[in-house]
């Protein structure tokens, strides 16, 4: 899902750098997108799904990506959310921030922003 909710863009290049706006777990609905059912967990995983949609419309890739930043509306999901993070990232995993935050988007229980570093050709 790259179609951004909101007045901005959904990723943008600085040089080697790709940066892609905050990733929701939103899927396809029939009036527009919809937020998966379930845990944070759930969310961060088709997040995650949809933000490696978002870097593949820029030219890079899940190993290309050196750092990351989890929202979540509750820290209490950070366990299985790592355990997500873990399944999707292989090893070095980019550096990552993790930020309790009141609310996103949507009634999102979690969000997920990411740069990659990715010369061009």
């Amino acid at each position: 899902m790259s179609a951004p909710v909101g007045p901005y863009s959904p990723w943008r290049r600085a040089g080697d750098l790709v940066v892609i706006s905050g990733q929701l777990g939103l899927v396809p609905g029939a009036d527009g997108p919809v937020m998966v059912e379930g845990a944070a967990s759930n969310q961060l995983r088709q997040a995650l799904q949809n933000a490696r949609a978002v870097l593949a419309e820029a030219g890079a890739s899940f190993d290309q990506v050196v750092k990351a930043t989890l929202f979540l509306v509750d820290m209490a999901d950070f366990a299985s959310c790592n355990e997500v993070w873990v399944e999707a990232f292989d090893v070095p995993r980019p550096t990552r921030s993790a930020v309790a935050v009141a609310q996103l988007p949507l009634g999102a229980r979690a969000e997920v922003e990411l740069w990659a570093y990715a010369p061009l050709a």
